[in-house]
């Protein structure tokens, strides 16, 4: 069942932290929420409380961990499956969720509020500079 007011929905999960971790040698933007279990084909809608780090890049990909555990994270992936990146999300944001478990790990799969977001996809190379002759 899904309320229409936010206010009255046992579902939501507001951020406690919004960090950079490096994992695996690449950084990530970490989304953390209070300790709980989440089960298989569990929903739910994320509110991201505090402001995104200004040091995230456009191509940095999003996770979340639980409890403050940054060790184990959980990739944030989009409706049809491709990791979610940073640019795509929004402070003080409702993302309805639906976590994917499988044997070893699982996945939070936004379900909406990410159609406007950019492709990231670069508007054009930058030409290369070059110094001036100097004359002589």
């Amino acid at each position: 069942m899904c309320y229409n007011s936010c206010n009255e929905c046992p579902r939501k999960v507001f951020s406690d932290s919004v960090t950079i971790v490096t994992i695996d040698g690449t950084d990530t933007l970490v989304v953390d929420v209070p300790s709980q279990s989440f089960n298989n084909c569990q929903r739910g809608c994320l509110v991201i409380v505090q402001n995104i780090p200004a040091a995230a890049t456009i191509s940095m990909p999003v996770a979340i961990s639980i409890g403050g555990v940054t060790t184990t994270v959980y990739p944030v992936v989009n409706c049809n499956g491709v990791q979610v990146t940073v640019p795509m999300l929004r402070t003080r944001t409702r993302y309805p969720f639906k976590v994917a478990l499988n044997a070893t790990s699982g996945v939070f799969r936004i379900q909406k509020n990410l159609s406007c977001a950019p492709t990231n996809v670069l508007a054009a190379i930058p030409a290369p500079t070059t110094d001036a002759p100097v004359g002589g």
